[in-house]
């Protein structure tokens, strides 16, 4: 059985279409309630103290001397129809109802600074 050069191309190129991305673009997950300096993107998936979560702008409450914050799924307002960096938009509640981006006190996510 003879194969032909463009049959085993497709057959690869199909093969890595269906492979599916790594988690953050192969990026690191952070652990903790700092995302990793330098490194992590908004809306990467991370692990919160609290559980899952994504990096967000000035969430958490920590010092994170500038990185992201990790906040947990559970402490997030997300937007399923706004995408940013390959993700659904999501910021961290505040406790007052109010949602926090960066420095920021916002109260809808129409208003947080998408990129």
């Amino acid at each position: 059985m003879q194969f032909s050069i463009v049959a085993v191309l497709l057959g690869l190129s199909a093969f890595a279409a269906a492979t599916p991305m790594p988690q953050n673009g192969g990026r690191p997950v952070a652990n903790g309630q700092c995302c990793v300096p330098n490194t992590s993107l908004k809306q990467d998936a991370c692990n919160s103290p609290n559980g899952p979560g994504r990096c967000v702008p000035g969430g958490g409450g920590a010092n994170c001397n500038g990185a992201l914050d990790c906040v947990a799924q559970s402490n997030l307002v997300c937007d399923n129809n706004v995408q940013e960096r390959g993700n659904t938009l999501c910021r961290a509640k505040t406790g007052n109802g109010g949602i926090i981006d960066g420095t920021k006190i916002i109260q809808n996510l129409g208003q947080a600074k998408v990129n």
